[in-house]
């Protein structure tokens, strides 16, 4: 399991590095084509997620642009990494949009999705689909911001009212230390308050860091019926690890940015009965359309693309993208401005069998969670 593990990482790492060729200063909006920019961890400890969720995209723009693009326009995906680290992430926003993309899709986190905030917000660029729950980003509300997954806030509510369902009340949170694990926490204080309960302890991790020792320490000691992890899969993989070492024998829970299959890798058979809410219907469960769509993409032509949670969101979200793209072409000349419109005139809608809602004060297309479970041999069941 940790050979094969070892290989799924090297093999992630390879295609980040190849992803990276794709960025090239020059004039993005190019006769024929719609060019998007993503700055996404494709080397570091979060690697995999960046790299899943832009191999699911490019799946199906890919395909897309197969048969003709949209309005004979064909759709590009340019990636900058930032490494999870917020000042990369500027940076690298800075020089896309100078680039004069068309939009930003598929940031990863939270921490580098704000760091990218001001920067989109003043130059009117759309910044569709990022790979973060965070209320910082849906309130106040900003229309040039589109949300295809589900909140934290809805994640950790879904979270909390299972574990109380089951009759586990102390409930410990470990959290990363940045926006993004304190978007999570707030999750779950909230939700726990309104059943008049609390944390009963919490402790954090840094970003990029697979430091939990202290954490650990703390945690194992209040003894609480189950631990909440709001942690990229590094650091919640080692958590895990640890706090069994210590003889914790409670239930973890995690949210989805974890990245379920990465988290799998990282834990091998320790993984077993590890919880994770999840803001996409399964990739493995061909009965829903959106999966039946995406695993028949993967066998038509995405020999690289692993089918799991991270690349299936990349896939959603460039599907419910080119519907706006369609939306707006429809209307006349595609721009930033008619763009922003046309995906707000999607409505109530069920695109490939998955609701999605958009108006012009709405932008969060989904409030779709389910929980999943680690089975210890590198698959996921819900």
């Amino acid at each position: 399991m940790k050979q094969m593990a070892l290989g799924r990482r090297q093999f992630f790492i390879g295609l980040g590095a190849a992803a990276l060729g794709g960025f090239q200063r020059a004039g993005a909006q190019g006769e024929g084509r719609i060019v998007l920019g993503q700055s996404a961890a494709f080397t570091g400890p979060a690697a995999q997620l960046g790299v899943q969720f832009n191999l699911g995209a490019k799946l199906f723009f890919d395909q897309l642009n197969a048969q003709g693009g949209v309005g004979r326009r064909m759709v590009e995906i340019r990636t900058m990494d930032d490494g999870y680290e917020p000042d990369r992430c500027a940076e690298n926003t800075r020089k896309l949009i100078a680039d004069e993309v068309f939009a930003l899709f598929g940031y990863i986190g939270t921490p580098t999705s704000l760091a990218a905030l001001p920067l989109f917000t003043r130059e009117k660029v759309p910044f569709f689909g990022p790979f973060t729950g965070a209320e910082a980003l849906r309130q106040p509300f900003n229309r040039l911001i589109f949300h295809v997954r589900a909140s934290y806030y809805d994640e950790t509510a879904l979270i909390v009212r299972q574990l109380t369902n089951l009759g586990l009340k102390k409930i410990a949170v470990f959290y990363q230390n940045d926006a993004y694990g304190k978007a999570g926490l707030d999750g779950v204080n909230r939700a726990l308050a309104e059943l008049k309960l609390a944390a009963v302890a919490t402790a954090t991790v840094e970003r990029n860091s697979t430091d939990v020792k202290a954490a650990v320490d703390k945690l194992v000691s209040a003894q609480p019926d189950a631990v909440v992890q709001i942690a990229a899969y590094a650091g919640s993989a080692a958590f895990v690890r640890a706090a069994r070492k210590a003889g914790y024998g409670g239930t973890f829970y995690n949210v989805s940015f974890v990245g379920t299959q990465a988290l799998a890798d990282e834990l091998g058979k320790d993984g077993a009965g590890v919880v994770v809410s999840q803001v996409v219907p399964s990739p493995y469960q061909p009965s829903r359309q959106i999966t039946r769509e995406f695993l028949e993409a993967i066998k038509k032509g995405g020999d690289k693309v692993q089918p799991n949670y991270s690349s299936m969101e990349g896939y959603l979200a460039a599907r419910i993208f080119t519907e706006g793209l369609r939306q707006a072409q429809g209307s006349g000349k595609l721009t930033r401005e008619s763009f922003i419109a046309g995906t707000e005139a999607i409505g109530n809608q069920v695109i490939s069998g998955f609701p999605v809602s958009f108006s012009a004060t709405s932008h969060a297309a989904s409030k779709f969670v389910e929980m999943s479970m680690l089975t210890g041999d590198g698959r996921v069941r819900t």
